[in-house]
């Protein structure tokens, strides 16, 4: 009976994408653009999510987002075209490459320093805590950056050194690197990262439903998770950058950024424990509490004035009750003898 079934051949590799844009009349759709944008959705979703758990407005969060994704897409873009010059100026080079973003090259330090800036002024308009919206995004920032990775493996880019593993990605001849035309699968680090982040992911939600993380801890711990492994994944990656004290850029970056975020999260557990309450005000897309707001709900004829010392005392104060008024000579002597009648009131 099993000689009758088709066999099935599991490649030993991870083959490489057919095709990586597809033509919609004269409009080309590419995959690196399918996949940042899926990621930015995919992020937003997530992040939505844990805002409006915490009590904040979706409407005031999807403005946040407006703000931060073009400011990111920029920053990524600038980041990338600075570090990497020597692709895009000098001699043979044409500086107009450095706009052709769906060629790849988009650095995340630049995307979320730019982002986190586009961010932090929708929160000044919307008198948002910037802190806490970074909290709540933390986790869909990795989920972003899981699902853009495969941007890199449509475009064949951003791969490691080769390797024979059975999870090695195969890369065709015209995307191999001087000097690496002989080996036909390399490490796949894209989804090395994208599994990565999978972990920070889990990590940020776990430890913010235990600890109820605040006051950008979430966002902290989230730095700090994906600068360690970012830090061995860069160097298994045999593309052209610049290196320093024989390390590459983005590994210093990656210490760099991981210290950081384990200080400010110590320091910032020390000096501000628990977490903000966004469920009201204007996070909670609420308006900002006026001061004139008790006056606007009071009609003006209705505020009542200080009455003065002679209209604070009824006008029968000083009579005597008919119980104890009494007829000639007893009511000129209870007056004399100092009745409750003259003692000041209380």
């Amino acid at each position: 009976m099993s000689s009758l079934l088709p066999a099935v051949i599991i490649p030993a590799f991870i083959p490489s994408p057919s095709q990586g844009v597809w033509h919609l009349g004269p409009l080309p759709l590419r995959a690196y653009a399918i996949c940042i944008l899926l990621g930015i959705f995919a992020g937003y979703w997530l992040g939505r999510k844990r805002w409006v758990a915490r009590g904040g407005s979706a409407e005031v969060l999807a403005d946040i987002i407006m703000w931060a994704v073009p400011f990111g897409l920029v920053g990524a873009r600038i980041y990338h075209v600075i570090t990497d010059a020597e692709l895009y100026f000098g001699e043979g080079k044409h500086p107009i490459d450095a706009l052709k973003i769906w060629h790849g090259g988009l650095g995340i330090w630049g995307a979320v320093a730019f982002g986190a800036l586009g961010a932090w002024i929708a929160c000044r308009r919307h008198k948002v805590p910037f802190l806490a919206v970074a909290d709540a995004m933390a986790p869909g920032i990795a989920l972003a950056q899981v699902i853009g990775r495969f941007g890199n493996y449509f475009n064949q880019e951003l791969f490691g050194k080769p390797t024979d593993r059975p999870w090695g990605l195969e890369i065709a001849p015209e995307h191999r690197p001087p000097g690496y035309m002989d080996f036909a699968t390399f490490h796949p680090t894209f989804l090395y990262e994208a599994i990565w982040n999978l972990g920070v992911i889990a990590l940020v939600i776990l430890v913010d439903r235990r600890y109820k993380l605040g006051h950008g801890r979430a966002f902290a711990l989230y730095v700090a998770g994906y600068t360690l492994g970012r830090a061995w994944i860069e160097n298994l990656r045999i593309d052209t950058v610049n290196e320093f004290a024989g390390l590459r850029l983005n590994v210093w970056v990656s210490m760099v950024m991981f210290v950081l975020a384990v200080a400010y999260f110590i320091i910032s557990l020390r000096l501000k424990p628990g977490q903000e309450d966004i469920s009201g005000g204007p996070a909670a897309g609420g308006d900002k509490p006026s001061d004139t707001a008790a006056d606007a709900d009071e009609p003006a004829d209705t505020v009542a004035e200080t009455p003065s010392s002679e209209e604070a005392v009824p006008a029968d104060a000083d009579q005597p009750s008919a119980d104890t008024a009494a007829p000639g000579g007893e009511k000129d002597a209870k007056v004399e003898a100092g009745s409750p009648t003259d003692r000041p009131r209380d």
